[in-house]
This record gives C-alpha cells, structure tokens and sequence, in this order.
C-alpha cells in the first residue's frame, strides 16, 4: 500500500506511504545563499533544516517509517517522536500538493 486516501486525489499519509517529490518540484541547494530551496513553478520554498532532512530521503522507495526510523538513528532521537513529526509534515506538504505516493 502506498497511501491511502478518503477522497479521489487527496493522500492520507501513513507509515507505509512511500512519498515522493512530484516531477515538477525540485529540492536544491542554493549555494550562493547557503540554503536549500524547493523549486516549484513559479514559485520557490525554503524549507527548514528538518524538512530537507526528510524531502532528502523521500524517494518512493522508503516508506515513511523506514525514513523516521533512519532520522531517529541519525539524530539520537526516540523513533515515535521522529515518526509523528514526519508523518505531520508529510501530510502538510501532500495536502499543499508537494509530495505525492
């Protein structure tokens, strides 16, 4: 299952979804301005260091607990935290049309 949904379109994020960067969006760094941006059409996002961190490992092949598992690792944090983080931020990004499944 890679994400279930309740309407035509719209995806609910859970720990089996394998999210995604849709083709027209773009993560990037920014090296004249020492950042990483989100390119979109017409438009530019500057995520914060804790997005990059999870939109870097969203590849459609991790599930989103495989993604909180290796953060939890990678930062010494406790992995249901890091788990409800991702999840919140995931479904705020998919609902904006920024992630997909």
């Amino acid at each position: 299952m890679t994400g279930a949904t309740t309407s035509p379109g719209r995806l609910i994020v859970a720990g089996e979804t394998r999210p995604k960067l849709p083709p027209y969006l773009k993560l990037r760094h920014d090296a004249g301005r020492g950042r990483w941006v989100l390119l979109a059409p017409e438009r530019v996002l500057t995520p914060d260091q804790t997005a990059v961190a999870v939109l870097q490992l969203c590849d459609g092949k991790r599930t989103v607990e495989e993604i909180a598992a290796k953060l939890a690792e990678e930062y010494s944090a406790p992995v249901d935290v890091i788990t409800a983080d991702v999840l919140d931020l995931l479904q705020g990004l998919a609902d904006k049309g920024y992630v997909k499944a």
